[in-house]
């Protein structure tokens, strides 16, 4: 008459409601970070945003000192929008630790 308790429990892990309520044969696995990445890219789109070839590296500098500094990004730019987009891998830097490369670019 009993189900084994281990059934049991599976049976409580998928259940949506209370019991009597019907039991869902698969749970729903939510995908969010390609969906972010297209929602992402079609607003830049409709911004007019324009990719911005040659640039080696950016520095953006943090009112506590520190610097978060971009080697080869992509950068992309709507000037008419005052937008600007730089992406790709970043680094947290001490302004004393970028200092001499940045004097060389004045």
């Amino acid at each position: 008459d009993k189900l084994p308790e281990r059934l049991q429990k599976l049976a409580a892990q998928v259940r949506t409601g209370g019991k009597g309520s019907v039991r869902r044969k698969k749970k729903a696995v939510h995908r969010t970070t390609t969906t972010d990445d297209k929602r992402l890219q079609s607003t830049l789109k409709r911004l007019g945003v324009n990719n911005i070839p040659g640039i080696e590296e950016v520095n953006l500098f943090k009112d506590d000192g520190s610097v978060i500094h971009f080697s080869n990004p992509k950068v992309q730019a709507s000037i008419p929008g005052n937008t600007y987009v730089v992406s790709g891998h970043a680094e947290t830097k001490k302004l004393q630790d970028l200092l001499p490369g940045i004097i060389n670019q004045l």
